[in-house]
């Protein structure tokens, strides 16, 4: 590992160990949710997380351009999580369709925002990075694909941020780091990613796939990886059922046996 990428895997693990610190003090009810086992738990790693994963993008070798297009799209998925942790939590409608559905009727649902804006920030972020324009929307679908895809694994504790640490490390992800030093909170059920941390998450993870997928096969190898991910967004409730389960072994792997249901 250079030393330019471990001061960024660094970089990224303090402020995101150092953002949830700080804001794991506050109390705000809206930031606060009931998990399955009837535990009290924050959201404030999600903010933490997006932070470091956006702290790491920003100080990892490479181009400017390149680094700021990668921040940028971390931030506008994890904002767009947040608008949704913060405003769509008690609505019950799951998935593409039912958002589309309300969409059509009129209604901008807060899933509707999530879809379009991460969507809109990885193409964009994709256009920014690559030269020729359908490398830039290739990119920009693994990163959104991406972020739904954390997203749809963060159905119990530990999964999305093993998800996000197993996958990053092998994409030489620096943000990574920002999701191990939030695993002992989440998989001890003191803390939720939510949306925000899993969208946020998952568009820094799609930022390293996408430059990963680039250099090992250039126009195909982002081709594969976005035919994946959307059939993994087709599938999504077959990728959280198996999320489930993983996370009933992690949680008794850590001695906390128990159910883990579907994060709201």
């Amino acid at each position: 590992m250079g030393t330019n990428v471990g001061r960024a895997v660094v970089v990224a693990g303090l402020v995101g160990a150092g953002g949830y610190a700080v804001l794991s003090r506050r109390t705000d009810a809206a930031w606060l949710r009931t998990n399955h086992a009837g535990r009290t738990v924050t959201l404030y790693a999600g903010p933490a997380a997006v932070l470091g994963g956006a702290a790491g993008i920003a100080v990892a070798p490479g181009p400017v351009r390149e680094r700021a297009a990668g921040v940028l799209a971390v931030l506008v998925a994890g904002g767009c999580g947040a608008y949704d942790d913060l405003v769509g939590a008690d609505d019950p409608r799951r998935g593409f369709r039912a958002h589309l559905g309300a969409l059509r009727g009129g209604e901008v649902t807060s899933g509707a925002v999530k879809l379009f804006g991460i969507g809109a920030a990885g193409v964009l972020a994709g256009l920014l990075t690559e030269e020729r324009a359908v490398d830039g929307v290739l990119s920009g679908v693994v990163i959104a694909g991406t972020a739904h895809l954390v997203n749809l694994v963060d159905v119990g504790p530990g999964v999305a941020v093993a998800s996000v640490v197993s996958l990053g490390a092998a994409a030489g992800m620096p943000g990574a780091a920002a999701a191990a030093v939030l695993a002992p909170a989440d998989l001890g059920e003191r803390a939720m990613l939510g949306d925000t941390g899993a969208h946020g998450l998952g568009a820094a993870l799609g930022v390293a796939l996408a430059g990963w997928g680039g250099r090992c096969g250039g126009r195909t190898g982002r081709v594969v990886l976005a035919a994946g991910l959307v059939a993994a967004a087709a599938n999504g409730e077959r990728v959280s059922g198996l999320a489930r389960r993983a996370s009933g072994v992690l949680r008794r792997v850590a001695g906390r046996p128990g159910t883990p249901v579907a994060a709201t």
